[in-house]
């Protein structure tokens, strides 16, 4: 199957296409790295994404900005970091590929674990993913021709822990190898409307 990975240079993105990479051929899309670039918060720069790809049989969004900090100090601009940028932007990836996908084919979202457990200065992130597991589920329910949809909402990245590791205190993070185990559940699986969480 051809499976597009958008934010495939991130440390789920990278771990995502190592992992698809042995069954699947990968497009590898960013907004400046890859094969292909795209800016998802942009709905016209994604349809030309998928215009000049032409049918595929997957995609993975790892890629949306999040506004992390204290609610005290947060402004509205601020907020809609998150709105713009990792929730409508993996909106705009579904909404397109939903023409774009041959029949039976896939679209992979991502959440996080701050979705279920609140942390501190994570309300942008908490309301984001929250917002984009109802989104999934809504939208499983209306895709035509066997196209699936799924959330994959992992805990922190060990490889991330140097980074994020102090807004997740007792948190048991995850290696990007397992976590990318869930994208592949999605993209290989029957299942839709699911979100699976990798703690």
């Amino acid at each position: 199957m051809k499976i597009i990975v958008i934010g495939a240079a991130g440390t789920i993105g990278k771990a995502v296409v190592e992992r698809l990479g042995q069954r699947h051929d990968i497009i590898t899309a960013g907004r400046g790295s890859g094969q292909e670039q795209v800016a998802i918060e942009d709905y016209a720069s994604v349809q030309a994404l998928f215009a000049r790809t032409g049918p595929v049989d997957g995609v993975v969004v790892a890629a949306g900005a999040l506004h992390l900090g204290p609610f005290a100090e947060m402004t509205p601009e601020q907020f809609r970091i998150g709105l713009d940028s990792k929730l409508m932007g993996q909106v705009h990836v579904a909404l397109a590929a939903q023409h774009a996908l041959s029949d039976g084919g896939s679209i992979t979202l991502t959440s996080g674990i701050d979705a279920y457990h609140a942390i501190r200065h994570g309300a942008n992130a908490m309301a984001v993913n929250l917002g984009l597991e109802g989104f999934v589920a809504g939208a499983a329910l209306d895709l035509k021709r066997g196209v699936r949809i799924n959330l994959v909402a992992p805990t922190v990245l060990t490889e991330s822990v140097p980074l994020y590791g102090h807004l997740f205190p007792g948190f048991e993070s995850a290696d990007g190898r397992r976590v990318a185990l869930a994208y592949e559940r999605s993209v290989d699986g029957p299942e839709t409307g699911k979100v699976y969480r990798v703690y």
